[in-house]
């Protein structure tokens, strides 16, 4: 008597896993159930289940499935793997560690849980993780590129540029057509203010993919462009593609906004700039009311009872740091880069991680109603912003932090920092208003309509004026076109502020070698000049609601 079959052979197993691979999904899964029925508590099926439902977009029941074949069988690496990516896309983070780790203890060489697990830390901000994830994918996989891309972009991030370059050049080598590693080195050297490079690698970029939006977006911000210049019938053919990405729609509005700027022709200029700003506005769906709120939260819980938010202990640290705030483009990073020239500075750029655990503290604060901030929420806030600088290798102690958006949480900075250094940079309201206007600023939603950023200077102004009230001598404003005017005696007064010596190497501030990641990375590469501030006026007739709403 023949030995019944408890399983589906290989050739059954086979038949619906190249359904799935064909796309024949709805196909696939009848054919599992009908094996289901037959061979009950088979991991394989449930495992092709989980990679059909994905495929359809229904995560969850993905996840069940995956996770119905790792209970079925503990050691199943791939199902563990698979559960991961599924828990990664609904943003599960935690339980996706927890699954690409079950995989690496099962099989130890699995370069490719290596790098989804890196790309988690990479999103957590927790580098040293990221880096040594993306490090254990390439010793088990040494052809890699992807993982060689992704740790150049950890090592970016940590701001160890020349390391961020090696990894996507050796990605580059296993893959010579890796779109987005070319596309990340071009950034690399834009930051760098390397204008040779940079253009050199972002037309290898659109060599690749000439209908890519935001590598001619990236590329406007340091080319000038003539009349004759063939990237521009390339753009326009571009933008007549239907099938485009909204991305790379809304990246070509604004390069070839940039295009007609330099070419003198106005009206061109703001019908494509209109254009860019209406399309991301529409994609937002933004209104000027959560800003408000958050302000008037803010407020609130400062106006309560600002005495008792004081400091008595600090985490023992050397770390002193100095924030640079402000509306964006009004010279938070030309001032960034004159104190991180000095020699006991090292900047850091713009950094997120104040508004990362500020804002879940204000909503513990409202959701339980508590009276004010207790020296324990404080402690909490800065042991978490200290212990997730990027210092990897750095000997100086005293670092920047320049994200302009920081200027909502002054109140928090000098409560749980009292030594630190804030520099509010001010500048004529039409110039940053303008420039915010003509740039794609992908975090700042209100950024995309003039009368929007009108309302939200005003709401910038008023938390401005309260902070200067509540904190009196605490903060350095500063004026942007007095430094342009007396660098000299401004950079004095600057690095008196911040308690720092005098160093000749502060007014040489465009040879500074440390990346900038912002839209003015090549700007000031330059030395220091004049005028800026009052380009806005040539395009006055097309201002209007800006000049309205800034009255």
């Amino acid at each position: 008597m023949k030995d019944k079959q408890i399983r589906p052979n290989q050739n059954q197993v086979e038949s619906v896993f190249t359904l799935y691979k064909n796309g024949q999904i709805k196909e696939a899964l009848k054919d599992i159930k009908v094996l289901n029925a037959k061979y009950p508590n088979q991991p394989i099926l449930f495992n092709i289940a989980g990679a059909c439902y994905q495929g359809m977009g229904e995560l969850e029941v993905a996840a069940k499935m995956f996770k119905t074949a790792t209970m079925i069988s503990a050691d199943y690496a791939e199902a563990h793997f698979n559960l991961g990516v599924v828990l990664q896309e609904l943003n599960k983070k935690d339980a996706s560690i927890e699954s690409y780790r079950k995989a690496i203890a099962i099989s130890p060489k699995y370069p490719n849980a290596y790098n989804n697990l890196g790309n988690i830390f990479l999103s957590l901000g927790q580098l040293d993780s990221a880096i040594e994830s993306f490090e254990w994918a390439i010793a088990h996989k040494h052809d890699f590129a992807e993982a060689y891309n992704n740790l150049g972009n950890a090592y970016n991030e940590s701001l160890e540029p020349e390391k961020a370059i090696i990894n996507f050049q050796k990605a580059i080598s296993y893959n010579s057509k890796y779109e987005k590693a070319y596309f990340n080195l071009a950034l690399v050297y834009k930051d760098l203010g390397n204008k040779e490079a940079f253009i050199n690698y972002i037309e290898k970029v659109l060599a690749l993919n000439p209908n890519l939006g935001h590598a001619y977006y990236h590329l406007s911000h340091v080319k000038k462009f003539t009349k004759d210049d063939m990237q521009i019938k390339q753009m326009q053919r571009a933008l007549k593609i239907s099938s485009l990405d909204s991305i790379d729609r809304i990246g070509l509005n604004f390069a070839l906004a940039k295009v007609f700027e330099d070419l003198e022709e106005p009206e061109r200029q703001f019908m494509f700039l209109n254009e860019a700003n209406n399309l991301r506005k529409k994609e937002l769906n933004y209104t000027i009311n959560k800003d408000k709120k958050l302000f008037a939260r803010i407020k609130e819980t400062f106006n309560k009872l600002p005495a008792v938010l004081e400091i008595n202990e600090s985490k023992p640290t050397s770390i002193k740091p100095i924030f640079i705030i402000g509306m964006p483009r009004s010279g938070t990073s030309l001032v960034h880069q004159i104190i991180d020239n000095h020699y006991a500075v090292h900047g850091l750029g713009e950094l997120n991680y104040l508004n990362k655990f500020v804002v879940p503290l204000l909503k513990t604060y409202n959701s339980k109603k508590k009276e004010s901030f207790s020296n324990a929420d404080l402690m909490t806030l800065r042991e978490k912003y200290l212990d997730s600088l990027p210092i990897r290798g750095f000997e100086e102690n005293i670092i920047i932090d320049k994200m302009p958006l920081n200027f909502r949480y002054v109140g928090f900075i000098l409560t749980a920092f009292p030594e630190a250094k804030i520099i509010h940079m001010e500048r004529n309201p039409m110039a940053s208003c303008w420039s915010i206007y003509k740039n794609e600023f992908r975090g700042n939603a209100y950024s995309f309509n003039q009368s929007d950023i009108a309302e939200y200077y005003g709401l910038y102004k008023d938390l401005m004026d309260f902070w200067n009230k509540l904190f009196p001598d605490k903060i350095l404003n500063f004026c942007y076109e007095d430094l342009t005017k007396n660098q000299e005696i401004e950079t004095k007064n600057l690095l008196r502020y911040c308690e720092l010596d005098w160093d000749e190497n502060c007014l040489n501030f465009y040879n500074n070698e440390s990346a900038v990641k912002t839209t003015s990375s090549m700007q000031v590469k330059q030395k220091m000049y004049q005028g800026s501030s009052d380009a806005w006026k040539k395009y006055e007739s097309f201002l209007q609601p800006l000049i309205k709403g800034l009255d």
